[in-house]
């Protein structure tokens, strides 16, 4: 099955997709709580069965522009960094041995196909096309071979980041949670649906292929990811993985590419979905801000 968060007049509301287009899960069943996607986690299995018989509707169409993050606000998104050997290379790293972590929140989520704010206080913002891992059921201690009972959904997301805020400083928060800095969807894909030890990753910058590779190159892969962050945290439904980028990010180019206003990023992940999005500067930023990194010389993820 396939779900989106759809832009309505009463707000955010969860939608299975059909033959033709999107059906509204509240609506359909009756169920208010299955309106979004935190309802429908929580309501479990019996829930989820339950909406197989409507997977087949119809639907109604749905305009690019109403599709909103597929994760809405999620409690944390976790995030598996430098996770093809290619990005290690790229950036003068040695091919990590353990896995790189880092967090990003809720607040730095938006639309698959929303603009992409550039914010004003970076010159350095870069692209990074990722499959992102939803979480189910979750858990704590979650073996690989049972990993992909604790997961919902695969998305694509693109964990944009301001990289002279990233090398700043040694630990990455600050570059990595510029608010609505990672558009996530369009659609939840449950793992039925795909084989995600193998599926096509591109991103493209106004048509142009900067990053392709594949999810079976992932050094540590999807189900070592949920065991792994599953040693030290809880998994709770709803919690976001983002699994990493390959190679071919715009601060490992010569000369580098950074994005700037008009620019179009395009992440499409095969099976997943394509997720689409125009940057554009930010509007009403202060223009006396005393914060302003000096950039370090060092690479980074």
């Amino acid at each position: 099955m396939r779900f989106a968060t759809i832009a309505t007049r009463r707000g955010l509301r969860l939608h299975l997709h059909g033959s033709q287009g999107y059906t509204d899960i509240g609506d359909v069943t009756g169920n208010e709580t299955l309106s979004t996607l935190t309802g429908l986690l929580a309501s479990g299995q019996d829930a989820l069965q339950a909406l197989v018989g409507i997977s087949t509707d119809e639907g109604h169409p749905v305009d690019a522009a109403d599709f909103g993050p597929a994760v809405p606000n999620p409690a944390r998104v976790l995030c598996i960094g430098v996770n093809y050997r290619e990005h290690a290379v790229e950036g003068g790293r040695d091919v990590p041995t353990w896995p790189e972590v880092f967090v990003r929140g809720g607040p730095s989520v938006t639309g698959p196909f929303a603009d992409l704010v550039k914010p004003a206080l970076t010159d350095r913002y870069d692209y990074e096309g990722e499959l992102g891992v939803v979480i189910g059921t979750g858990g704590r201690y979650i073996r690989a071979a049972n990993a992909l009972d604790a997961v919902f959904g695969f998305v694509v997301l693109n964990d944009a980041s301001a990289r002279d805020w990233q090398r700043a400083s040694t630990q990455w928060t600050g570059g990595k949670n510029f608010d609505q800095s990672m558009p996530v969807g369009p659609e939840i894909v449950t793992p039925d649906e795909v084989d995600v030890t193998n599926l096509q990753l591109t991103t493209t910058l106004n048509g142009a292929v900067m990053q392709s590779a594949n999810t079976s190159q992932m050094i540590v892969s999807v189900v070592q990811c949920v065991e792994f962050l599953s040693s030290f945290t809880t998994l709770r439904p709803g919690d976001v993985i983002a699994t990493g980028t390959p190679g071919g990010v715009g601060f490992a180019r010569t000369p580098p590419v950074w994005l700037t206003p008009g620019d179009v990023v395009e992440v499409e992940v095969e099976g997943v979905g394509t997720i689409r999005n125009t940057v554009v500067a930010e509007v009403a930023a202060p223009g006396d801000w005393a914060w302003k990194p000096v950039v370090r010389q060092s690479n980074s993820i």
